[in-house]
């Protein structure tokens, strides 16, 4: 009877000595406060004639946005060629867009734009549905919005890429892309996606690849199928968090997957991936039709002029858009269409960012 009841006491000890430990080491004790809500007001129809666009947009009652997304109906037949995303984007009041001045545009911005386009073709099918990952932290309370541009492309099958960096001492959290004029049908945004400003990604030519941490900067690349233009431009976006906030705790990880296809005339392809237990929170994603390898060597433009995409969006893991008001998307989709003529040598390319805010 004495052993037991001097046994009792030691194992008492021992588990406050593992609640004190717990209280005293760095990370252990403490929670991810990120927290994202998506709001999505569903599809606007169009465009309904041919080299024009739509825009539509999501916004956040409460939160900041982190980032954005958009999904399109096409239909089918060789029409369905002609729906073509032109722009997701941040907005400061869900029409207004950041297209002139460089450098940070805006602050605290809760709109999200989907701005969907047409090429030579449309069918009554078409459709854009604008999605707003609305964003909160009890770190991150304030968001900061820096938008860099590049005239072009001009010519046929060749690439427009540019890259909007956030400040020093801040965290990207989402991006977007945005092309301009839709009257140019065959001009798009093919790449929307995390990078780094420095040497090792090109700066900015390479995407941040599946596994690393805090990339910096956000890359769009405009393509051009053969309609010149002087005034065409590419407009890249960068969702920072505000400046003197203490993010050094912060983390935000890269998930990244890209896939073989679409190769055949008038055909799609889907790729998804997602944040892990440990990853954080899915705050934001990106999406491409490449040439490949877009983590290693600088980008380079797919196997027809036709191609483009037709989706970038927070999902389920078999790749379905979330509902309205989901709080637990962990997946992002992006959805890629060739044209009219076969694309040898083509991939497709989604991106997630994962937030963990340290607190």
């Amino acid at each position: 009877m004495r052993k037991m009841l001097l046994r009792r006491p030691a194992a008492g000890k021992a588990l406050v000595v593992s609640a004190l430990l717990a209280l005293a080491v760095p990370g252990i004790a403490y929670a991810n406060t990120v927290g994202v809500t998506v709001k999505t007001p569903g599809a606007t129809a169009g465009p309904g004639s041919a080299f024009s666009e739509i825009s539509t947009n999501a916004a956040c009652s409460s939160g900041l946005i982190s980032g954005g997304g958009i999904n399109q109906a096409i239909g089918t037949g060789t029409s369905s060629n002609g729906n073509k995303i032109n722009g997701t984007s941040p907005s400061p009041d869900g029409s207004t867009e950041y297209t002139g001045s460089t450098g940070v545009v805006g602050t605290d911005v809760a709109y999200w734009l989907g701005i969907g386009g047409s090429g030579g073709a449309v069918n009554a099918s078409f459709s854009s549905t604008p999605y707003a990952l609305c964003f909160t932290s009890n770190l991150i309370n304030h968001t900061q919005v820096v938008m860099n541009k590049i005239a072009g492309p001009t010519t046929s099958g060749t690439v427009g890429l540019v890259t909007a960096s956030c400040p020093a001492n801040t965290r990207l959290i989402g991006g977007g892309a945005r092309i301009t004029p839709a009257s140019v049908g065959s001009l798009k945004p093919i790449a929307s996606f995390p990078t780094f400003n420095d040497s090792a990604h090109g700066f900015g030519q390479k995407a941040a690849a599946d596994g690393e941490n805090n990339p910096d900067s956000w890359t769009a690349v405009g393509w051009n199928g053969g309609g010149g233009n002087s005034n065409n431009t590419t407009y890249a976006y960068a969702i920072c968090s505000g400046n003197n906030i203490n993010v050094s705790g912060a983390t935000v990880k890269v998930r990244h997957g890209e896939v073989s296809g679409p190769t055949a005339a008038t055909s799609g392809q889907t790729v998804t991936v997602g944040c892990g237990g440990n990853d954080g929170k899915l705050v934001s994603g990106g999406a491409a039709i490449s040439g490949g390898n877009v983590t290693t060597t600088n980008f380079t433009g797919p196997g027809s002029v036709g191609d483009h995409l037709n989706g970038s969006y927070p999902s389920n893991s078999g790749g379905t858009p979330v509902s309205d008001g989901t709080t637990t998307a962990a997946y992002w989709t992006a959805v890629t269409h060739t044209g009219g003529v076969s694309s040898p040598g083509t991939y497709s390319d989604a991106w997630a960012l994962c937030a963990d805010d340290g607190v």
